[in-house]
């Protein structure tokens, strides 16, 4: 296909100022169920626990009976308790015979975590993140990502491993000949997504991080945080439950940085599990979030509310 022609339903795309201002309001109605589920959530999660509260504090010889399921209670699949979405069993990596770049690594991840992981250059941080991606095979033990086995998955399974995750890189990975717009669009046209729908999904993803009114702009003409905020659209369009970011803010000053990272929190807060790679430990100290300290491609910390490990500690 010309490349001309990859973008043509895009081109005669009419009166997208109107469809942007509906997904604006589509977009907020859509925040506001969304907090209305999760408080439903909380509030049946608090009345189980004074529930299981009255059992325990029953008289020594009787019997409780067993709680019935609740949304948000966790069955085991193939070991893993399902609120796990991303788990490394025992993983090693070496490129050389008998060198590890990563060695004995455990790490479960829970749906809806934000999670940083951290280390100095050269500690498996990127390796780590192929192996995820399913870009490098483990040496040993097993890594499960959203209930799919990365380790033994087939090849012609892969890229359905992948449409899980969203992936941001610090150096955006845009196509500089293209606008916001088709930017974005890109990830929809991969997945064959109906022109209808991406009418609609564009605009949504564009509204949400702030760039509604720049879709038509070349990514050459944006700076770089708002470049760095079309490949987050970008890498969110298909709805994956996992957003990796690799880096994200390793190209932008400092006022960039906290924007995007605000970002990054409030895409968290709906509900995708962000993991975050970075060597910026400002950030990572002002975020206080669950922390994964890896050194000698080791993990030597992993810390809820944890801050960055210096080269000493």
């Amino acid at each position: 296909m010309e490349k001309d022609d990859f973008f043509e339903d895009l081109d005669n795309t009419s009166n997208i100022g109107d469809v942007i201002k509906e997904s604006e309001e589509q977009l907020r109605q859509t925040r506001e169920l969304r907090e209305r589920e999760k408080k439903m959530i909380r509030e049946e999660r608090r009345r189980r626990m004074i529930e299981e509260t009255k059992r325990e504090k029953k008289t020594e010889g009787e019997e409780a009976e067993p709680l019935p399921p609740v949304h948000g209670r966790h069955k085991k699949k193939n070991g893993i308790d399902d609120d796990v979405i991303i788990s490394l069993n025992g993983v090693g990596k070496s490129y050389i015979k008998g060198v590890p770049t990563l060695e004995d690594v455990n790490i479960k991840i829970k749906k809806g975590e934000f999670v940083f992981i951290v280390g100095d250059s050269g500690a498996g941080k990127s390796t780590l993140i192929r192996l995820l991606l399913r870009e490098l095979k483990p040496t040993t033990g097993t890594i499960t990502v959203n209930g799919m086995r990365v380790d033994k998955i087939r090849n012609g399974k892969i890229p359905k491993l992948r449409r899980s995750m969203g992936v941001v890189f610090q150096d955006f990975k845009l196509l500089k000949d293209r606008n916001v717009y088709e930017n974005v669009a890109f990830a929809q046209r991969i997945i064959q997504t109906p022109i209808r729908e991406m009418k609609r999904n564009v605009p949504n993803m564009l509204a949400m991080v702030g760039l509604a009114g720049k879709y038509k702009a070349k990514t050459t003409e944006l700076s770089g945080g708002e470049q760095q905020r079309v490949a987050i659209a970008r890498a969110l369009v298909n709805e994956p439950p996992i957003l990796i970011c690799d880096e994200p803010t390793g190209n932008l000053d400092p006022k960039n940085t906290v924007e995007i990272m605000n970002l990054l929190d409030r895409i968290n807060k709906n509900g995708t599990t962000v993991v975050v790679v970075t060597h910026n430990d400002k950030i990572v100290n002002d975020m206080q979030k669950r922390v994964i300290t890896i050194k000698n491609g080791v993990v030597v910390s992993d810390e809820e509310m944890g801050v960055y490990l210096d080269e000493d500690n």
